[in-house]
C-alpha cells in the first residue's frame, strides 16, 4: 500500500468504509432487524466513532500542520477555528437548499413535487456521508497511510449501522428486502468521491492542509449534531444511545493511537 498514491489509497479508503453501509443493512435479507434500542445504541456509537475521528484524526493534525507555517501562535488556532465554521456551514448549506427527506422529521429543503420519495432519501444520506468520505481523503492525502487507516477503519465501523437505519426505514416505507438493500448499499458509493477530492486538493497545495482537515472535521461535527445524535434521543433510548457514543469514542481513540 506504501506505493500507491495518496488518490489511490483515498479511494480505496474511502471505497471500503462506504460498501460497510452494505455490510449492516445485510440483517434484513433475512428477516432478522434489530430492537429500535438497538439501533439507536448503534448509531450512538456511530456518532462517537465521528466525535473522536474530527477530533484526535482531524482537528489536532490540523494544529500541528498549521504551525510549523505561522509564527503567530494565535493563527494556527485562527485558521482552524474558521475552518471548522465553514465546514459546518457548507454541509448546513447543502442541508438547507438541496431538497431532502428525513426518516423521522419528514421534507427539508426547497420543495420539489417531481422527485421521487426514494431519491428523497438518498439525497438525505447523500448529504450526511460525503463529508465522511473527503474526511478519509484528507487523511491520506495528508498522511498517507498512518493519517488515513485509522479514519478508514472508523467511518467503515460507523457506517454499518448507518446502512442497518437507512434500510430498516426504506423497508417501513414498503420496499422490498432486495431493493432497500441496494439502495443502502448505493448509499455508501458517495464517500469515494469526496475521498478523491479531498486527498486532491491537498496534494494541490500544502498550505491547505490545515484548512482541508479542519474542514473535513467541521462538516462531521454537522452531521454528528444535526443528525445522528437526534435521531438515537428521538425514541427515549438516551442511555443506550449515551453508551454507544462513549464505547465508540474510546474504540475510536485507540485505533487512532495504536494505528496512527
Amino acid at each position: 500500500m506504501e506505493s500507491l498514491s495518496p488518490l489511490a489509497l483515498a479511494f480505496l479508503g474511502s471505497l471500503a468504509a462506504g460498501l460497510m453501509t452494505s455490510v449492516g443493512a445485510v440483517p434484513i435479507l433475512f428477516g432478522r432487524l434489530p430492537s429500535q434500542s438497538t439501533r439507536d445504541l448503534s448509531l450512538g456509537f456511530a456518532a462517537g466513532v465521528m466525535l473522536a475521528a474530527s477530533f484526535f484524526s482531524l482537528i489536532i493534525p490540523a494544529l500541528d500542520a498549521a504551525e510549523p507555517m505561522y509564527q503567530s501562535e494565535a493563527m494556527p488556532a485562527a485558521i482552524v477555528c474558521i475552518a471548522i465554521l465553514l465546514g459546518m456551514g457548507a454541509v448546513a448549506l447543502m442541508n438547507e437548499k438541496l431538497p431532502h427527506e428525513h426518516f423521522k422529521t419528514g421534507r427539508e429543503g426547497p420543495a420539489s413535487a417531481s422527485l421521487r420519495r426514494v431519491w428523497l432519501f438518498i439525497i438525505a444520506i447523500t448529504i450526511h456521508n460525503f463529508p465522511e468520505g473527503l474526511a478519509v481523503g484528507v487523511g491520506f492525502g495528508s498522511g498517507g497511510v498512518e493519517g488515513g487507516l485509522p479514519l478508514a477503519i472508523g467511518i467503515g465501523l460507523q457506517n454499518a449501522p448507518e446502512g442497518l437505519a437507512v434500510a430498516v426505514a426504506l423497508l417501513g416505507e414498503g420496499y422490498s428486502k432486495f431493493r432497500a438493500w441496494g439502495i443502502a448499499a448505493l448509499t455508501g458509493l458517495i464517500e469515494p468521491i469526496g475521498g478523491v477530492i479531498g486527498a486532491g486538493i491537498i496534494s494541490i497545495s500544502e498550505p491547505l492542509l490545515p484548512w482541508g482537515l479542519a474542514f473535513a472535521a467541521g462538516a462531521m461535527l454537522y452531521v454528528i449534531s444535526h443528525e445522528i445524535i437526534p435521531e438515537t434521543h428521538r425514541n427515549g433510548h438516551q442511555n443506550k444511545a449515551t453508551l454507544g457514543l462513549a464505547v465508540g469514542l474510546v474504540i475510536m481513540l485507540f485505533l487512532d493511537v495504536w494505528l496512527g
